[in-house]
């Protein structure tokens, strides 16, 4: 059962994300799965995620992941990966984003899985990262990027 998971799982999203076949959506997925990753109006059914991936396509619609890990156990398959894209967005969680620069970003995401469809999905993305690689949030300052407070003399 854990081969056949790890198939469905990188069937959607090689071929679903990755590829824009939103029928292996339909296909893969139980009408009633829940999205954990998404905001609440995404959050239920597959309708959810063909939304998702519209913007995720849109956005980047030449991502191409490439797959550190993929573990399986039971019914949870795990991906862990990078997806590195040209940015194409308007707009990142409400933030004006200027298009055309590549970005590269660290992601893990984690399925459930019953009776050959994906139930349930769970993200962790490094939102952060992403935002500091648009140039619409400013990376951390370092200790030596730091003036040192003033003397008191």
């Amino acid at each position: 059962m854990t081969a056949s998971n790890k198939a469905i799982v990188l069937r959607l999203i090689d071929e679903g994300i990755v590829g824009g076949n939103l029928a292996v959506i339909d296909e893969l997925c139980h009408p009633d799965l829940v999205n954990h990753a998404a905001a609440a109006p995404l959050k239920k059914g597959v309708e959810g995620i063909k939304k998702v991936v519209g913007f995720s396509r849109a956005a980047q619609p030449d991502q191409q992941w490439t797959w550190k890990a993929t573990v399986a156990e039971g019914d949870l398959v795990v991906v862990y990966g990078v997806r590195e894209a040209t940015w194409q967005g308007e707009q990142f969680r409400g933030l004006a984003t200027p298009k055309g620069g590549r970005v590269a970003v660290e992601l893990a995401h984690m399925f459930r899985l019953h009776d050959g469809k994906i139930v349930e999905h769970w993200a962790v993305r490094d939102d952060l990262g992403l935002m500091q690689q648009l140039g619409v949030v400013a990376p951390p300052t370092t200790p030596s990027q730091v003036s040192p407070p003033p003397s008191r003399g």
